[in-house]
Formats: C-alpha cells, sequence, structure tokens
C-alpha cells in the first residue's frame, strides 16, 4: 500500500528565494518541453522523445539565455520532464477510455497559486539527525514533524500551495498496519447534508458545514481583494489573505473528516456505503452544499483506512433503492421528494425515518448483519404473512534520520 505523508516546512529568506528558483526552472523546462513537442506534432514530425528532450535540456544550460538552469539541482530538471510524460500518458489513456476523459497537456504560468519540485535519491536530500530536511543547492530546512514515517522514502515533493505554506511530500511503501481487536459491530453509512453521517444504527452526526460558517469572513476578504489594483502588492496581499481563509476551511474540513473515518474504523468491523454520484450532484442547485460536505474524500479516506487497518469495505450501486425500500417489510413504496423526512410503509404500516432506513438499507445491500429496529420511529400494526411463516520534532530523537514522533 502506498501512502502519502505531508508536513510542513518553514524554510528562511534565502531558502525561500532557492526555492523560488528551483518552481521557475522546473516550470520553465515543462514549457520548454511542451512547446517542442507541439512544435513536432504541428510540423508533421515523429514524437519528440523523452532521452531528446533530456539532451536538449543539457544544451540549453550552456546557452547564454538559460544558463541559470544550471543554479538548481539537475534532478528538479529531469522530474520535471518526467512530469510532461505523465500528463501526455493521462492525455492518451483518456483518448482509449482507460481514465475520465482529459485535455491536452497544458503551458505552466509562473502565476499558479500551487508550485511544486521534486527530489528523487540521485538528488541525495536527507534528512539530518536534527530533523531538518537537507535538500540540494537549498540547504537545510526546518520541518514541523506531527507523525512518524512507517519507512525511508525514495522521493520528496516540496510544494507551495496558494496560501504561500511549504510543505513536504513523501510518497512510501507500507504494509498494513497490524488489524485492530475484531470488534462486533458492523453498520451501514448514509451521507446527507443536514447531517453528515447517518449510520444504521440510528446516529445522526450533524453536518460542520465549514464553508458555510466562514462565508461572511470569505465575502469580507474577497470584497477587499477586487478593490486593489491589479498588479499592485496590495493586490498580491489580499490575495493571500483569501488563500489562507480557504485554506482554513479546506484543513478544518479534512481533519473533520480524518477523526470521523478513524472513530468509524475504530468501532465497526465492517462498514458499507452508497456509491454516490458526486460529479453529477455537483451541478446541481445544491453544488455548494455538496462541495462543503466533501463526500468523495470522506469515503477515500474510509476505504484506505479499512485496507490498512483489516476491517470490511462495502460499495453498493447508486442505483439501488434505498430510500424506497421498508427496511422492515422489504417493500418498494416509490419515490419520494426530499422534504419528505419520515415515511409510513403502505404495506406493514411502520413509520420510518427516511436517513436511518436508507442506511439500513445500505447495509444489508451490503449483506452485513444490522439490526433495523432504529430505523422505526413508531411500531405500527403488521399484517400476518401472506406465505407460509418460516468506521515533536523539537527535543524529539531520530531513527535512521526520520524523527521518532
Amino acid at each position: 500500500m502506498q501512502l502519502r505523508y505531508s508536513f510542513r516546512m518553514y524554510p528562511n529568506g534565502p531558502q525561500r528565494s532557492a526555492l523560488a528558483r528551483a518552481f521557475g526552472c522546473s516550470r520553465v523546462v515543462y514549457n520548454d518541453a511542451l512547446r517542442a513537442r507541439e512544435s513536432a506534432r504541428t510540423a508533421g514530425l515523429p514524437f519528440v522523445t523523452s532521452a531528446e528532450l533530456s539532451k536538449q535540456v543539457t544544451a540549453a544550460k550552456k546557452t547564454e539565455e538559460r544558463a541559470w538552469l544550471g543554479e538548481v539541482s539537475a534532478v528538479v530538471l529531469q522530474q520535471s520532464l518526467r512530469d510532461l510524460d505523465t500528463a501526455y500518458r493521462n492525455f492518451f489513456d483518456s483518448r482509449k477510455g482507460k481514465r475520465p476523459r482529459m485535455g491536452t497537456p497544458r503551458f505552466k504560468s509562473r502565476k499558479d497559486n500551487r508550485q511544486a519540485v521534486r527530489f528523487t535519491a540521485n538528488a541525495r536530500w536527507k534528512i539530518t539527525t536534527g530533523g531538518d530536511l537537507s535538500l540540494p543547492k537549498i540547504g537545510d530546512v526546518r520541518v514541523k514533524w506531527s507523525r512518524t514515517l512507517p519507512s525511508t522514502p525514495s522521493t520528496v515533493t516540496v510544494v507551495k500551495d496558494a496560501a504561500g505554506r511549504y510543505f513536504c511530500s513523501f510518497v512510501v511503501e507500507t504494509g498494513t498496519d497490524d488489524p485492530l481487536p475484531e470488534v462486533a459491530g458492523q453498520v451501514g453509512i448514509d451521507l446527507g447534508l443536514t447531517h453528515f453521517v447517518i449510520l444504521s444504527d440510528g446516529t445522526k452526526i450533524d453536518s460542520p458545514r465549514f464553508l458555510r460558517r466562514a462565508e461572511k469572513k470569505l465575502k469580507r476578504e474577497q470584497r477587499r481583494l477586487s478593490r486593489k489594483a491589479k498588479g499592485s502588492n496590495n493586490r498580491t496581499k489580499a490575495r493571500i489573505k483569501v488563500a489562507r481563509a480557504h485554506a482554513q476551511v479546506a484543513d478544518a474540513r479534512r481533519e473533520f473528516h480524518h477523526q470521523l473515518s478513524t472513530k468509524l474504523i475504530r468501532e465497526n468491523q465492517a462498514v458499507a456505503v452508497e456509491d454516490l454520484a458526486v460529479k453529477g450532484l455537483a451541478r446541481t442547485r445544491m453544488a455548494k452544499s455538496i462541495h462543503d460536505a466533501g463526500w468523495s474524500s470522506f469515503l477515500t479516506m474510509l476505504e484506505y483506512k479499512a485496507a490498512r487497518y483489516g476491517r470490511g469495505f462495502h460499495r453498493i450501486g447508486r442505483f439501488e433503492p434505498t430510500s424506497q425500500v421498508c427496511s422492515q417489510c422489504g417493500i418498494k413504496d416509490g419515490p419520494k421528494p426530499l422534504n419528505i423526512r419520515v415515511w409510513e410503509c403502505r404495506e406493514c404500516g411502520a413509520v420510518l425515518d427516511r436517513d436511518i432506513n436508507a442506511a439500513v438499507n445500505v447495509a444489508k445491500a451490503a449483506g452485513l448483519a444490522v439490526s433495523a429496529c432504529r430505523a422505526r420511529v413508531r411500531p405500527g400494526p403488521v399484517p400476518a404473512q401472506r406465505e407460509e411463516a418460516g468506521t515533536h520534532r523539537d527535543g524529539q530523537p531520530t531513527v535512521v534520520g526520520i524523527p521518532s514522533i
């Protein structure tokens, strides 16, 4: 299993300047290579290979116009060419139907909000005994280690986001952790907007609505940004404030998803969810609320944590009529508008909560043994059967150069 670990970096002034040079050189190499391939395609020439592009980068360093490419690590420039190869590969795969359809690779801009460079083992980067990240031609950068890396990674990606924050990202190969102790719980999960999660045992967890709560601050900062003159330093400062406000919302949402998914995985031996068409729902009038909920990222966390800790994870089809079937008698009562939150089964008379009933049906469709007793709001008359009854660095020691926090 591959897991990504990201940590906050705090480069000083000279290190930020060195990183800015690395971002810029990586972007120029990417754009030059893309331009070379597009020019060859327009002229009807063969596709320019990666080996030819690498030779062009080496030759460009010896020219007066591109001599400054030698100020950064050569590995950064080669990895930029690998990124272009990946972009083309994804484009060709989308044309063959192997992945969702996507456009051709596009040129990068120095005004892009996100900048990134990657260092491989050939760059000889390392984590020092003091817990700093040593990068070639940049120096030892201070890192805030929040957890221990399970193994020594071979590559590190340095990212600068729209809010001006720096992160180092590691992708490490790791086996499944020791499985958690077995528990008896099995639960079906129904996702919503008013309640973020509804469990088949009747538990409802309210949606935090991080974006909605921060809208007032976001609007205020956005208005201030719109009043600033284009190209001015004040506009740049205002843009960073807007980006930081959005980053706070995203970080709070991600933390909520992590805590809730970990809780569900620890307390249940198996979880079942519905395969939602989030992209389609995001094109409706409820788009802002759906994006605010972040259903896709939450389900992704549930899935990989279940695999990591030996829990069962089940997805049922998106066309399963979980909101139309009575969890008591199994009769299909037909579709209902969203404003109907409680309904009575016309067959058995059970009065059902729409969301809890759907969560119970999700668990049943996945083959989980769950009780439907909490799905009923109040008992109703049950007719006789018609047939036969029968979920710090600071001061810390290091191991193989990795802080053990």
